[in-house]
């Protein structure tokens, strides 16, 4: 009993201790915390230095680009495949597991487009089957199959 009463009041003086080291003003917001330094004229992946955080939230200023044929074709080639994650903003397309018409192995795709460039540089595709990541013939053949496509869909477009 002495034991179970001696930790509570030593539990509750614990306590007290932490709640009377909290201070009662709360901080005052820097502005200048939130500023990256280094002039104007320097940029960062596309975003220019010498601005807030909150210049994000202040219109459309994203400096990634993505080449929407290459997003395009990369949808249309692996449509089978359910999308479970697109971001635009980064050129990420995350797919689940699914089978391929007329074929009986699961795949499933990460698709990285990297630069506004239709160029194959730009495309960065990573296939994974249920056992282990696929022969690099085979991620060959998808990347052209995407790059074919987004030729096709450039040239529909009228733009040569």
């Amino acid at each position: 009993m002495i034991f179970s009463s001696a930790t509570r009041v030593f539990g509750m003086l614990a306590c007290l201790a932490i709640v009377a080291a909290c201070g009662n003003k709360p901080p005052k917001f820097d502005p200048n915390a939130v500023v990256v330094e280094g002039g104007k004229e320097a940029t960062h992946g596309g975003v220019q230095s010498g601005t807030s955080i909150f210049d994000a939230f202040r219109g459309d200023k994203t400096g990634v680009k993505v080449n929407r044929f290459l997003w395009t074709a990369s949808l249309d080639v692996l449509d089978f495949l359910p999308v479970q994650s697109a971001d635009p903003f980064t050129g990420v397309i995350s797919t689940g597991y699914g089978v391929p018409p007329g074929g009986g192995r699961a795949y499933r795709a990460t698709i990285l487009i990297s630069d506004p460039a239709l160029d194959a540089r730009s495309l960065n595709v990573a296939l994974q089957s249920k056992g282990g990541p696929v022969a690099a013939g085979t991620q060959r053949a998808v990347e052209d199959a995407i790059l074919s496509r987004a030729r096709q869909l450039r040239i529909q477009a009228g733009r040569y």
